[in-house]
């Protein structure tokens, strides 16, 4: 392909995005997919060359470009090299004119700006649209740095997190050996992060990870408490059965996937009322911790949406509290930015909730927040959890908080 057919490629992919996102259709990576399978014609180096010049449109604009054109057109306005290919030629892009529609404004949609902690300069805005990293989580009785280092040489490890590795982006991990022997897992430090967190001075016998998803949290913790009894809770049988080839290459375990139909969780999990040591919450959200990975996300976001996923949040937050025993924790946590979701939700619920306190959390990554999203001191008792940002912990976005039933 000509680098001009390549822009042309980029804008009809960045066209499908839009698309899709305008109807809250197919995730981007799985748009791409189907775009470069319906183009076999395309070999690897085109394939790449398009993939990043649209995601280089996606992650540029906040604002909803109106069409693939427009968000390339916005790029080729900063940058002369890339307008020069708007030519004309055979299969390439129509010259730009002066009068077309061109993505205009910042990294983020303004009012998803207005909605960040005051922490955010900047800086910390640039960070969530950067490409992120490869992390692992290792199993220590399978292998160990040194072993990760031979094949690795530029592989890195958390100082913060026990089990944390990290690769370059992209590096091909699955036909590894460490991988096929379920002694490394794909897993953001972020979400290691907050394992941590469930880790207390107690082991616990009963522990519920009642959105369990594909079972990331929950495998890392069976690794961590391999004697607790877990139950993995969620309303989608998807979502549990994607867990199934991960605990295979895991290895035994002590897990118990749970499927629960949506708005009557409590049909299935009634039995378990004050009995649980943990339970975690790691709640449906508006995923604003994670536009490294997926920056077309913000696009699908309205503020009609966010207020259902907080509904969601109080919601699960308030089962959560019924099935921890006294004595227990409660750990809530979303891969979200935003306080309403995150340390507000949490004074919400949680702070508010008699005979619940927040437990300030002693770990070497992230910062302490309070309830109105600023940053706090450790001991302060208007803490209300921990806030995991891109630029500041080199992780996805995240926020949570530990509280002990009394």
């Amino acid at each position: 392909m000509t680098p001009a057919a390549r822009v042309q490629a980029a804008i009809d992919l960045v066209d499908a995005i839009l698309n899709a996102a305008r109807g809250q259709g197919a995730s981007a990576d799985t748009l791409a997919r189907n775009f470069f399978r319906e183009r076999r014609y395309m070999g690897s180096g085109d394939r790449r060359a398009v993939r990043d010049l649209a995601w280089r449109a996606v992650r540029r604009f906040g604002e909803l470009p109106q069409n693939g054109r427009a968000a390339l057109a916005g790029l080729a306005r900063e940058d002369a090299e890339l307008a020069a290919l708007f030519d004309g030629s055979s299969y390439g892009p129509a010259p730009l004119r002066d009068d077309e529609p061109v993505a205009t404004g910042g990294l983020i949609p303004g009012w998803i700006e207005a909605l960040l902690p005051p922490l955010f300069d900047d800086g910390e805005k640039a960070a969530l649209l950067d490409r992120a990293p490869l992390d692992l989580r290792y199993d220590p009785s399978r292998t160990d740095p040194d072993a990760l280092r031979a094949i690795w040489p530029d592989i890195a490890f958390s100082e913060a997190l026990p089990r944390a590795a990290r690769l370059p982006g992209n590096t091909p991990v699955e036909a590894s050996a460490p991988w096929q022997a379920g002694a490394i897992d794909v897993q953001d430090w972020g979400s290691q992060a907050i394992v941590q967190a469930c880790l207390g001075e107690e082991t616990p016998g009963l522990v519920i990870d009642l959105c369990a998803g594909a079972g990331g949290k929950t495998l890392a913790l069976s690794a961590m408490l391999p004697a607790a009894r877990i139950i993995a809770s969620d309303t989608s049988r998807d979502r549990l059965q994607a867990m199934e080839p991960r605990r295979r290459r895991a290895g035994p375990d002590r897990i118990e996937p749970l499927l629960l139909d949506p708005r009557r969780e409590w049909e299935r999990l009634a039995p378990f009322e004050v009995q649980a040591d943990l339970v975690l919450v790691d709640a449906p959200c508006s995923g604003s911790g994670t536009w490294r990975r997926n920056p077309e996300t913000r696009w699908r976001l309205t503020p009609e949406r966010l207020a259902r996923v907080a509904a969601e949040q109080a919601r699960l937050i308030e089962i959560a509290m019924r099935l921890v025993r006294p004595g227990g924790a409660l750990v809530y946590a979303v891969c979200s930015l935003l306080p309403d979701e995150g340390p507000r939700q949490a004074a919400r619920g949680l702070c508010a909730g008699k005979g619940w306190t927040i437990v300030p959390l002693d770990m070497q990554i992230g910062r302490p927040i309070g309830a109105d999203g600023r940053l706090c001191d450790a001991s302060d008792k208007g803490i209300a959890g921990r806030l995991l940002t891109p630029q500041h912990d080199s992780t996805d976005g995240f926020f949570f908080t530990r509280a002990c039933r009394s």
